[in-house]
């Protein structure tokens, strides 16, 4: 079948070196690294903290982060051995043309640039609400009209509309300016997060951990669509607290971790990928995972978790304990960390463009790099300006959970084809190797599975939508237009 045709390892890598659209090769270990931890440390650390002790896991919310972190972590390394096998822009997309064929490689995109897009989207408007609220703790108040969209209480979010043209510029400029301002604001962030840890243990109550893992308690109010897909399949009645409500707190701080496989979208802007991306990939999980667990464990021993903050956990807990400085100081690490997701989002995004161009599967024009800067500049500009007028002027709360299950959706798929290569091209040179096989990745589509079930069902039929919105697009114009496909019919391809 013509579209499950794939696109050889050989010829994706000898397409990067094509003078129109080669990348510069800036960036090292440690900034691939800093990348990742800088955009997974964000709104999982800031925000998801609170929601999820207070609602599902009480004291036990860290062994949801580390449970979260373990999925990931299986992927990781099959990532990792990708990355470092295919080091070309593009992720799980460009895994998958090489090895299950064309549409599901167009589908993977097309689930990436759901989940990108809505992330960065996503993150600016938690980025506003501080920004905002800091801005007020200084006697500037910004109008709720102008920093709420229509359907929240307002009527634009210009605060989150800058923050994103902004970040647009400066990945434009180049991915090694990108980097060190990125490199500059991790500092910082990860700066107030080791401050939450060491100064939040003085203020540590043993009895707050009691219970560690609060009896179950049923919550019949969630129901229908609404309900996680695991219990309109199995007919399971919905619960709080105990083992089942750690495993689907799961589902909802595995956003926390959503960016770290960004990395490997970068494959070719990495001077050694073969070295350098299992690092990033794997060095930043790891990191993130430990300081996310030091923070959970720490905030609810500072404060019991049925009285925790949704909005600003970690602020408002050393404002329960009597010091609002440190509140002050955690709110404006938030500003600053929250900067760097949605340039990390925004990074990845503007690569999957820029892959797809290249292929032909999207109008080729995308692929287009500066001369100057060396960046995929249309597919950035064009990719800011929708991520703008999401967060400017549509309600998002209600379609976050469609970037966990198009992140899950892609870990799978790239654990697959790590089997699959295997068989296919046992042959081929592989600097870092997925431990296990079969083992890891079958796990890893195991615990994404998992994950995904526990996700309401309303996210499933938005996201299935979503994908069938993506065959018409692949049918309309890349099934016709495929670079791949051209070239097997003999027919020249022009970008």
């Amino acid at each position: 079948m013509k579209v499950l045709r794939t696109k050889s390892i050989e010829q994706s890598i000898q397409d990067t070196e094509e003078p129109e659209h080669r990348l510069r090769r800036d960036l090292s270990a440690f900034d691939l690294t800093v990348f990742g931890i800088g955009v997974i440390i964000g709104t999982g650390i800031f925000v998801l903290t609170g929601e999820v002790a207070k609602d599902k896991a009480g004291p036990a919310v860290a062994l949801s982060f580390i449970l979260a972190a373990v999925v990931c972590g299986l992927a990781a390394l099959c990532y990792a051995e990708f990355a470092s096998t295919v080091p070309v822009a593009s992720s799980a997309y460009t895994f998958s043309y090489a090895t299950i064929g064309e549409f599901p490689a167009w589908i993977i995109g097309w689930d990436l640039i759901l989940e990108m897009a809505l992330g960065a989207a996503v993150v600016s408007v938690g980025w506003s609400g501080y920004f905002a609220s800091l801005l007020d703790d200084a006697g500037i108040t910004i109008p709720t009209a102008l920093a709420a969209p229509p359907g929240e209480g307002g009527t634009v979010n210009i605060p989150a509309i800058c923050l994103v043209l902004a970040v647009t510029a400066l990945l434009v400029l180049g991915v090694k300016i990108s980097s060190r301002v990125n490199a500059v604001v991790v500092s910082i962030k990860v700066a107030i997060v080791l401050l939450v840890i060491f100064a939040g243990l003085f203020f540590v109550k043993g009895a707050n951990y009691h219970p560690f893992i609060p009896p179950s308690k049923p919550t019949p109010s969630v129901q229908g669509l609404k309900a996680p897909l695991i219990q309109e399949l199995f007919g399971s009645a919905p619960v709080s607290y105990g083992w089942l409500g750690i495993f689907s707190a799961v589902a909802i701080v595995f956003f926390a971790y959503i960016g770290f496989d960004i990395v490997a979208t970068a494959a070719e802007e990495a001077r050694r990928p073969q070295r350098d991306l299992p690092i990033g990939l794997i060095g930043s999980l790891v990191i993130t995972a430990v300081l996310y667990a030091a923070v959970a464990t720490v905030v609810v021993g500072m404060q019991k978790y049925t009285e925790l903050s949704v909005a600003a956990p970690l602020a408002d807990a050393f404002k329960a304990v009597g010091h609002p400085v440190f509140a002050t100081i955690i709110s404006i690490g938030a500003v600053v960390g929250l900067t760097t997701v949605v340039l990390i989002l925004l990074l990845g995004q503007s690569r999957i463009f820029f892959a797809m161009g290249r292929d032909g599967l999207m109008p080729p024009w995308l692929s287009a790099v500066h001369p100057r800067f060396g960046t995929p500049y249309r597919a950035t500009i064009i990719m800011g300006v929708v991520v703008a007028v999401l967060a400017g002027f549509i309600p998002l709360a209600e379609l976050a959970e469609l970037v966990n299950i198009g992140t899950l959706f892609a870990f799978l798929v790239v654990s697959v084809a790590v089997v699959i290569l295997r068989r296919t091209r046992p042959d081929l040179p592989r600097a870092f190797r997925t431990p296990w096989v079969p083992v890891i990745p079958v796990l890893s589509v195991l615990a994404c599975l998992f994950v995904m079930i526990n996700l309401p069902v309303e996210t499933w039929l938005r996201f299935l939508a979503w994908m069938v919105v993506g065959g018409v697009v692949y049918a309309a114009y890349g099934y016709r237009n495929s670079r791949v496909g051209r070239r097997a019919e003999g027919i020249s391809y022009k970008s």
